[in-house]
């Protein structure tokens, strides 16, 4: 039975299957899914675990089927998995899954964790061995399209709500990394005194309280004010915040002030084109005072610094990502002519 990853929780509810396949590149959901099912095997027995390893050293297919011979002396059901980690057994793994299931116990419980399956191996001898006798779920990445919903999601799981602009601001903060969302949800718990998340609650999230505010450190950049952007940018450094924490920072409102150019010049007045792009109110003049120093050309110019800095940060672009955050920051805060 195949199921999706989201309905197994209800699924568990009801029933705990003899077998379970887990598979995916998702590794937060993989997991969550697996400690549901190992969650609802221990409140049926199952008291014994056995952790089975294909990419282990000295590994060797025909050993699983001792896994499935053996009694427990010391439970009376087992919950047995099997992890796969690159989601292919191959020809000697596929016969072994095949004989496990005719081998084990039918008290057992079977947990096979896989990653990455791809169609020929769904369309496999063993993936429907194992789909015919139990559960099968397979996870798939969170598209950025679906980030602001899940991340609603996870905020309603938390007995909590998040503004919209909140809400825009954490996706652009975790870039589709999941661990990092659930984090800085968990984080967002304990900063705020009420059930709500706010702009305010995250960013104060994000600058972690420290000395010199990123925020801060942008804003003097958007209003023109080299020195004291450097000033703070330098603090930051001293702190200790990662370099990518800072390019985000600034990339975030480098990318607003690039399309809101691209509106202008075809004849939209600036606080339309900002306001289309859901700048906040209280942001509007500094954002009017970057698009009025800056045009298409530098702004591109802007954006391609910063793909440096990201590139330093990565390994794959020669140059140091401070010096260069340093010259991000100064050609924001100049004027485009200077």
């Amino acid at each position: 039975m195949r199921l999706y990853p989201e309905k197994i929780a209800n699924h568990l509810q009801q029933q705990l299957s003899p077998v379970y396949l887990i598979s995916g590149d998702e590794p937060l959901l993989v997991q969550e899914c697996c400690d549901m099912v190992r969650q609802k095997a221990r409140e049926a027995g199952c008291t014994e675990r056995e952790v089975i390893d294909s990419s282990a050293a000295g590994f060797k297919w025909p050993d699983i089927l001792n896994s499935a011979a053996s009694m427990s002396l010391f439970a009376e059901r087992k919950l047995t998995e099997i992890r796969i980690p690159n989601g292919k057994p191959g020809k000697e793994g596929s016969a072994a899954l095949c004989d496990y299931l005719e081998l084990a116990s039918g008290d057992d419980v079977l947990l096979v964790i896989a990653g990455k399956i791809d169609k020929q191996s769904v369309n496999s001898k063993w993936y429907k061995a194992l789909d015919k006798a139990g559960t099968t779920v397979q996870i798939w990445p969170v598209k950025s399209a679906e980030m602001p919903r899940w991340l609603q999601q996870r905020v309603r799981a938390a007995n909590m709500e998040i503004d919209r602009e909140a809400l825009q601001l954490l996706c652009e903060q975790v870039e589709g990394n999941l661990l990092a969302a659930v984090q800085e949800i968990e984080k967002l718990k304990l900063l705020t005194d009420d059930t709500r998340i706010t702009v305010n609650t995250v960013t104060n999230s994000v600058s972690n309280n420290a000395r010199y505010n990123l925020f801060d450190m942008t804003d003097n950049a958007l209003k023109g004010d080299a020195a004291g952007s450097l000033r703070m940018l330098h603090g930051l450094r001293g702190e200790g915040t990662e370099p990518l924490v800072a390019l985000w920072a600034l990339t975030r409102e480098i990318r607003t002030l690039y399309e809101a150019r691209r509106d202008c010049d075809k004849g939209q007045k600036p606080q339309q084109a900002l306001t289309t792009r859901r700048v906040w109110k209280s942001r509007m003049p500094l954002m009017q005072s970057a698009l009025s120093r800056h045009n298409s050309d530098s702004l591109s110019l802007l954006l391609e610094q910063a793909a440096l800095v990201d590139g330093n940060v990565k390994g794959y672009a020669s140059g140091n990502a401070w010096d260069n955050l340093e010259q991000l920051v100064t050609s924001l805060s100049h004027n485009a002519a200077a």
